[in-house]
């Protein structure tokens, strides 16, 4: 479509470009342009233990659904993650886990920690899917969230 034709023309000017050839100004701008729009297509996606305070840590994502595919359970585990560092000042109540996208907020608040020499090392926290539809908005939301974290996805 229109997208895929605007980013392949911005391919081109590039091409064009590291081989030495001008590139008329009218098109090196709406190349610029397409460039911008591209990269705004990429939703912000973030997980927070305190509202409004993204969690830096990326976490360890298993998924599994029942055959039936009607329920599922998304587990979360962070290693180390940043609401947890003493050094950092208190930023709020933790109520819970917020899975945080354009298209509004998951909440869980099944979120366990796990101790090592009495401080949390571990946090897990388990989200549970109880239709093909929460599945399928918990997929998006991590779409989303690998799209604007440079994550990719492992099938087990």
């Amino acid at each position: 479509g229109k997208a895929r034709s605007s980013m392949l023309l911005s391919v081109l000017i590039a091409a064009l470009s590291l081989q030495g050839h001008s590139v008329p100004a009218r098109a090196s701008r709406l190349a610029t342009t397409s460039r911008v729009s591209a990269r705004s297509l990429v939703m912000l996606a973030e997980i927070q233990f305190v509202k409004g305070v993204d969690e830096m840590v990326v976490p360890d994502i298993k998924l599994t659904r029942s055959k039936d595919g009607f329920t599922g359970t998304a587990t979360f585990v962070f290693d180390q993650p940043n609401f947890l560092l003493a050094s950092s000042e208190p930023q709020g109540e933790i109520t819970g886990m917020y899975m945080v996208d354009d298209e509004g907020e998951l909440r869980t608040t099944d979120v366990n920690a796990k101790f090592s020499n009495g401080k949390p090392k571990i946090v897990e926290s388990v989200y549970i899917m109880q239709s093909p539809a929460e599945w399928d908005r918990v997929m998006r939301f991590l779409n989303s969230y690998a799209a604007s974290h440079g994550l990719g996805f492992n099938n087990a």
